[in-house]
C-alpha cells in the first residue's frame, strides 16, 4: 500500500505542477508570444532543481503532519516555521546563483523552481494520506484542496519574494509571511481534516488564485524577452533603444 501511494502521488504531484507550468509559465513561451521571455531549457532544469529540493521539504511537511495529528502543537509550530524558512532560503539561493540569478528572467526561474518543490510536497501529502488507518470521501476531498493549496503556496510566495519596482511590498520577509499564513490555515485543516478540512483547503486556494494572477501582471508581464534586453541595452549605449517586448495576450 505504501508503495501504491507513493506512485500516486507522484503521479499527482507532477501532474499538477507540471500543469501549472506548461499553463502557466508556457504562456510566456513561443509559439504563445513572439518571443520567449526566458530561456526553456533553464526553466526545465530550475523544475527539476525543485523536485530535487522538494524531497527534504517534504519530510518537513511530513513531520509537520505527525506533529499536528498528535496535537503537539509546538512542534507543530516550529516545524512549519523551518518549513517556510527553508523554502525562502532555497529560493534565495537560487536567485543568487551564477545560472539562474543573473538575467531579469530570474523570477520565471523561482516559479519553476517552487512549483517544483510544490510537486513534491504534494508527494508527501498524498502518501501520508493513503498510507494512514483509514480512508474517508472527506478525506480525499480535503486531499485534493490541499494539492492545491500546496503548489498555491509555492507559486504565490516565489513571485511575491521578488521586489516590485514602484510598491512597498515583495521581498523574501513578503514571502515569508505568505508562506506562513497559507500553511496555518492549512495547518487548520490538517488538524481537523475531513469536509471541513476540505473547507480550509479551499480557503488557502481561493484567497491565492487571486493573488497570483495580480502577482502575474505586475511581476512577469513586465519582462523583456532575453533578445530585447540584449538589444535595448546596445540600444542605449548607442542613443537608441528599442520598444520592450510586450505580451500579445490579455
Amino acid at each position: 500500500m505504501v508503495n501504491g501511494a507513493l506512485s500516486l502521488g507522484g503521479f499527482v504531484g507532477v501532474l499538477l505542477s507540471g500543469a501549472f507550468i506548461f499553463w502557466e509559465v508556457g504562456r510566456y513561451a513561443t509559439p504563445q508570444v513572439p518571443r520567449s521571455l526566458f530561456d526553456e531549457r533553464k526553466e526545465v532544469f530550475a523544475y527539476t532543481a525543485g523536485l530535487f529540493a522538494g524531497v527534504p521539504m517534504a519530510f518537513l511537511l511530513l513531520v509537520l503532519t505527525s506533529a499536528i495529528t498528535n496535537g503537539a502543537l509546538i512542534a507543530a509550530v516550529i516545524d512549519m516555521v523551518i518549513l517556510v524558512l527553508a523554502i525562502e532560503v532555497a529560493q534565495w539561493l537560487l536567485g543568487r546563483s551564477i545560472y539562474f540569478g543573473r538575467s531579469e528572467a530570474t523570477p520565471f526561474y523561482a516559479l519553476g523552481f517552487r512549483a517544483g518543490i510544490g510537486g513534491i510536497l504534494i508527494l508527501g501529502a498524498v502518501t501520508a494520506y493513503l498510507g494512514g488507518p483509514t480512508i474517508t470521501w472527506g478525506g480525499i476531498a480535503f486531499l485534493a484542496t490541499e494539492s492545491l493549496a500546496l503548489l498555491a503556496i509555492q507559486v504565490n510566495g516565489a513571485l511575491v519574494s521578488f521586489p516590485r519596482p514602484g510598491e512597498a511590498t515583495g521581498g523574501p520577509l513578503s514571502g515569508i509571511a505568505v508562506g506562513l499564513a497559507g500553511m496555518t490555515v492549512l495547518s487548520l485543516g490538517l488538524a481537523v481534516t475531513g469536509w471541513t478540512g476540505a473547507a480550509a483547503g479551499l480557503l488557502v486556494v481561493g484567497g491565492l488564485v487571486p493573488s497570483y494572477r495580480r502577482l502575474r501582471r505586475r511581476v512577469l508581464s513586465r519582462i523583456r524577452s532575453p533578445e530585447d534586453a540584449v538589444r535595448t541595452d546596445e540600444g542605449s549605449a548607442t542613443g537608441r533603444e528599442d520598444r520592450p517586448f510586450g505580451r500579445t495576450g490579455p
